[in-house]
């Protein structure tokens, strides 16, 4: 078996573009009146959206359509992910119960991406979530090969120096990660001997930056690997491949985006490394069962403004009025950290030479046909995450991972309250909320028993995940899930979902509240 086979085997087998990925067809079904579906979300990361420019004929082509709960139900479970972690592996318990996860598509095919592995040299287990923008290609390299970053930049000296030798002797390797991976999260076969190449060179390197006995750090490793693996995203497009399809392939990385959070945890010590808007947030438990929501990363858009002080700081005074630009990097990026997009990042010069030696099809894409306007100081954008470092407390009972277009639906209180109460069973009885509106005695009773056919019902989902998803894309405003909301929203053809909502994907860790409680007393002097 070759070295790159062993290293990365056990890695489920795709084409690119599965149908799997692709929203369920047949349920695609036109919906009725729009007027009961919220405003028409903005554009999101993708530069040159045309969507606005778009004419639909909505009263023409939209009819009277309910789904019916099962076929919700159908939709909503496809992507859904469950993984228990054993108690006892042989070597130590672990702070992680389990995670849940789940997807749900807008674009066709969906441009999110979802990783979860454990590695097997140190123990740490790493989860993250990458929303892509202008296609699909980046998010699903990271999805492949960020883990593997991480978990080199983790290895001691002593163990990289048996992968290399091993390599050289043309032994079996012992693998770096152990995958949870649902049938659907593809990996690309014809890519692998790329991928081994670029991260073995990552790892003859880091050889000769280290020394014996050395013990990496959790937080300059996560730094290093998202960087490191930028910079090889870029120099594998500028050197191309001999390989047409991979040639293309590595083109098409490089020239659409991704962001990137991804948790790595290991006993306590749990460590948030970001770039871009997707979003971490703690569940921690108050003495009176309630939850309270402990963000860990910090978006990095224009909302965010030492974000918007450290772009501009980068970049001479006579820019200061167009390197952001309605609230996007020189007017058209949302995030301000991305893996790919190259378009930010080369000179002009070598943008122009890599597009004239790349393939014909690379023309026909609309996102490389131009050069972004007020370009004179590149780079403009980073995939430097930012790190946060939290060391976990009993009462830290999860931790939700998501898409921005989950958060863009709920907010983080209202995401922590749904996933808390889903875990323990337990309702929060909220306030009826009847949020401005005017209501009779009828429709507040109504309401009521809306609520507590809710309550017997709230968890019929048998995944944290999906239940959330249920909430962000269905809940109305009086909190609660409306069924009609829900289906007209699954059921919106595809030229319409984009505009209503955003993929979404979403992790949920469960953490074991009494074995961190055991780590924290045995590690106290």
């Amino acid at each position: 078996m070759p070295v790159t086979s062993q290293l990365l085997r056990g890695l489920p087998r795709a084409k690119v573009f599965a149908t799997s990925l692709l929203p369920c067809q047949h349920h695609q079904s036109h919906i009725g009146s729009i007027p009961a579906l919220p405003a028409p979300r903005g554009s999101s990361h993708t530069w040159l959206r045309h969507q606005a420019g778009r004419c639909y004929q909505t009263s023409s082509v939209l009819h009277n359509y309910i789904l019916t709960p099962p076929q919700v139900n159908s939709i909503l479970k496809a992507n859904e992910y469950s993984f228990k972690v054993p108690e006892f592996d042989g070597k130590n318990v672990s702070s992680v119960m389990g995670f849940e996860s789940n997807q749900l598509p807008a674009n066709a095919p969906i441009e999110d991406r979802r990783s979860a592995a454990t590695c097997l040299q140190t123990r740490g287990m790493l989860l993250g979530v990458f929303d892509g923008h202008a296609g699909c290609a980046c998010a699903q390299a990271l999805s492949e090969r960020l883990f593997y970053y991480i978990a080199v930049s983790l290895l001691p000296h002593d163990t990289l120096c048996e992968l290399e030798a091993a390599v050289e002797a043309g032994r079996a390797l012992s693998p770096i990660l152990q995958w949870c991976k649902h049938p659907n999260d593809y990996f690309s076969r014809e890519a692998q001997r790329l991928y081994f190449n670029s991260l073995r060179t990552y790892w003859q390197e880091l050889i000769d930056l280290t020394s014996p006995g050395e013990v990496p750090d959790t937080r300059e490793a996560l730094l290093n690997a998202f960087k490191r693996l930028d910079s090889d995203i870029s120099l594998e497009a500028q050197v191309g491949d001999s390989s047409a399809f991979l040639h293309y392939w590595v083109l098409r990385v490089a020239f659409s985006g991704a962001t990137a959070c991804v948790a790595h945890i290991d006993g306590p010590d749990l460590f948030i490394a970001n770039a871009g808007d997707a979003r971490a947030v703690l569940g921690v438990q108050e003495e009176d069962g309630s939850f309270s929501a402990l963000t860990l990363s910090n978006d990095h858009n224009a909302q965010n403004e030492t974000e918007v002080a450290r772009i501009r700081g980068e970049h001479p005074q006579s820019e200061r009025k167009t390197v952001i630009r309605q609230d996007r990097l020189l007017g058209l990026l949302m995030p301000f950290r991305a893996f790919g997009d190259v378009k930010f990042k080369w000179s002009i010069e070598l943008q122009k030479r890599v597009l004239e030696s790349g393939p014909d099809q690379l023309h026909e894409n609309e996102h490389t046909k131009f050069i972004p306007p007020n370009y004179h100081t590149p780079p403009y954008l980073t995939a430097e995450p930012e790190i946060t470092y939290h060391r976990l407390r009993p009462q830290d009972r999860f931790l939700v991972i998501g898409s921005d277009g989950l958060w863009e639906t709920l907010h983080r209180q209202e995401v922590i309250r749904i996933v808390g109460e889903y875990l323990t069973g337990v309702h929060q009885r909220q306030p009826l909320k009847v949020g401005g509106y005017k209501v009779t005695l009828g429709q507040m009773q109504g309401l009521l028993e809306e609520r507590k056919a809710r309550m017997s019902s709230a968890f019929e989902d048998q995944n944290s995940a999906t239940h959330l998803m249920r909430h962000a894309v269905g809940n109305n405003e009086f909190g609660t899930v409306d069924h009609e909301r829900l289906s007209k929203m699954l059921s919106l053809p595809e030229e319409l979902a984009r505009m209503y909502r955003d993929d979404i994907t979403i992790i949920v860790t469960q953490f074991n509240p009494h074995v961190i409680g055991v780590q924290r007393q045995e590690e106290q002097p």
